[in-house]
């Protein structure tokens, strides 16, 4: 069993993450990432590294082969936000949600592919978590899910900082939230709104 100082669910690229595990960068970091294109710069980036893990499994409530939504790499250019790389989901219309006039996603730019999401524990069973100091999600919505579904009790995770702007659909905050800040709560979490985006939870 070994403790992880960093897991970062919905690892993107790295490209805000560098900072933050150059401070770190021999300890035991894991960073899960189911699109592709991202998945292979992370491999690229950090192949010299044995303390870091890469997974590409999908992370949910379940344990089942499922469809798995995200901006193909040839329109992110066409698009004209970098960002667009890192809108993967289960729900196809979460990425299609985000259209506006300076971001004209439409189905064409929407490449889907088949693979294995799994829960949380089954995350903390495959790499023999036994503890994280800091536990990361930008899940574009899956937040609520894996919340939810983490026994606090069960495995000690000091921090958890989330992303909360679409736990009751896409740009919507509501009882779902509340009812993780409730739980964070009741596990001895003390709450703090970072921005309109972010929450830190910590003990």
């Amino acid at each position: 069993m070994k403790h992880y100082d960093l897991v970062i669910i919905g690892a993107h690229f790295g490209i805000h993450l560098k900072d933050e595990i150059r401070q770190i960068i021999d300890k035991n970091i894991l960073l899960v990432e189911p699109v592709p294109y991202n998945f292979e710069i992370l491999k690229e980036e950090y192949s010299n590294y044995t303390n870091i893990e890469i997974c590409t499994n999908a992370i949910n409530n379940k344990n089942e082969l499922r469809n798995f939504y995200f901006v193909k790499k040839d329109s992110i250019h066409k698009l004209g936000k970098h960002w667009a790389s890192g809108i993967g989901s289960f729900n196809k219309q979460h990425i299609l949600d985000h259209k506006n006039k300076r971001f004209k996603v439409t189905e064409d730019d929407i490449q889907t592919i088949n693979i294995e999401f799994i829960t949380f524990e089954s995350l903390a069973e495959k790499y023999t978590i036994s503890s994280i100091d800091k536990l990361q999600l930008d899940v574009e919505g899956a937040e609520y899910n894996i919340l939810s579904d983490i026994d606090f009790k069960k495995l000690n995770i000091n921090k958890v900082f989330f992303e909360s702007k679409h736990f009751d659909g896409t740009f919507k905050e509501g009882e779902k939230l509340k009812e993780i800040e409730t739980k964070l709560k009741s596990n001895g979490y003390k709450l703090t709104r970072l921005d309109d985006e972010n929450i830190l939870a910590e003990k």
